[in-house]
């Protein structure tokens, strides 16, 4: 018979906030930073694909954009909407300016098309 090694409840709590120390990093390295939303300040209409109008496509394209702290886009990515128009709706939100924020911050913007009749 192995003889476990009797280990104090200190050093047992020692392990334990270890593991949670770890496991708080690890979450907040996954999750986004999202620390606030920010105004725009100015906005770049986006150019209408001839394709897009030809073909009667419309609708809204969300985009998670990354602002620095100048309020500048660093990054503009679209997460939904049609594809044809989520080129277009990228080209004019790299425009964009925003708000100057503490630091650089992701939030999400939607850019909407409509077809003229």
């Amino acid at each position: 018979m192995q003889r476990v090694p009797k280990v104090g409840i200190w050093r047992r709590a020692g392990i334990w906030s270890m593991w949670a120390a770890a496991l708080a990093l690890l979450l907040s390295l996954a999750l986004p930073a999202r620390a606030e939303d920010r105004a725009v300040k100015m906005r770049v209409s986006p150019i209408y694909p001839e394709i897009a109008k030809r073909m009667k496509i419309s609708g809204e394209v969300k985009l998670e954009v990354t602002v620095d702290a100048d309020g500048k886009v660093k990054d503009a990515k679209a997460v939904s909407g049609n594809h044809i128009l989520g080129e277009a709706a990228e080209d004019a939100v790299r425009k964009w300016k925003f708000e100057s924020g503490s630091g650089d911050t992701t939030v999400t913007v939607g850019v909407t098309f409509a077809a003229a009749n």
